[in-house]
């Protein structure tokens, strides 16, 4: 199993997502003599798991039922141990694609956090791309390094325990794009700049407060980027469902012909599907910056 290639069948030391329902996941790294327990009774490792096909409905201790899941970028974020705030799919969409991440491309990125973004990037640039990610919280470097080795992404990224602010992101001029995800970016805007390659390259600031994104903005103009805009993702889910609605009457559809004693039924109605638009919705979550470093 690996976060960026598709494996057919579970094995021992895999991650596997358990999905309950649409609100109700859970990560599980399969053990040989290990049991999960759910509200559906136990799921034992050995002889449920362990050889099954990843998508199998396996069936609980208490007769209920569960789909073991391959693990992906978007299901780790809805399901990983949260040791910062994370980007969700909304934003992390928008960033890979504005960043141009393509297979083989270097990007640099900071901090880690919980690596929600960190999987998604890796996905993209597999198999010959790489990440340098840096994390200024020692715990959390140890623990994302860990994650990336257990999800046999490890060999794409390098984890850096250090102060970008201060120290940089420990490479000069192979970045194709860097991600900024820390409180004061303005600082790391010509760390950056370093890091990238000569022939430029496009970096993405996430910031809660507008306040950073103004400073922001104004280091990235004195450092010569171009194309600087800031924008705000919000996610509107529709509900789809099916409604009833009465047939109007317009009269005989021949007017000039004689009329007939066959009764015209009153009530007709028609099945109709339908959008609602949501009573209440998720907020700002963050601004994003984008910018690029012109060709040297």
């Amino acid at each position: 199993m690996s976060f960026v290639e598709y494996s057919e069948f579970i094995q021992e030391g895999d991650v596997a997502i358990i999905f309950l329902g649409h609100d109700s996941m859970m990560p599980v790294k399969v053990q040989q003599g290990s049991q999960t327990q759910t509200r559906y009774g136990v799921i034992r490792h050995s002889k449920d798991l362990i050889g099954q096909r990843f998508g199998t409905k396996v069936t609980c201790g208490k007769g209920g039922w569960v789909y073991v899941l391959h693990p992906t970028p978007e299901l780790w974020t809805l399901n990983l141990p949260h040791r910062t705030q994370i980007l969700y799919t909304t934003d992390i969409a928008n960033i890979t694609m504005m960043l141009e991440l393509k297979p083989a491309s270097v990007v640099c990125e900071s901090g880690t956090g919980s690596g929600s973004l960190s999987h998604a990037i890796l996905r993209t640039i597999a198999p010959t791309g790489h990440l340098h990610t840096v994390e200024f919280h020692q715990q959390r470097a140890e623990k994302a390094e860990e994650e990336f080795r257990e999800h046999r992404v490890g060999h794409l990224v390098t984890v850096r325990n250090q102060d970008v602010c201060k120290e940089g992101f420990g490479v000069t001029g192979v970045a194709d794009a860097v991600f900024l995800d820390i409180p004061s970016p303005w600082e790391a805007v010509q760390h950056a700049k370093n890091a990238m390659k000569r022939q430029g390259g496009r970096l993405c600031s996430f910031s809660p407060c507008i306040e950073q994104v103004q400073k922001t903005c104004a280091a990235l103009a004195d450092e010569g980027f171009e194309e600087i805009s800031t924008l705000e993702v919000l996610l509107k889910v529709h509900d789809v469902r099916t409604i009833t609605l009465p047939l109007p009457d317009f009269g005989p559809d021949r007017p000039l012909e004689t009329p007939t004693d066959t009764p015209v039924p009153s009530n007709t109605s028609v099945l109709c599907k339908t959008t609602t638009p949501p009573r209440e919705m998720a907020g700002h979550t963050g601004y994003l910056t984008f910018a690029t470093k012109p060709r040297v």
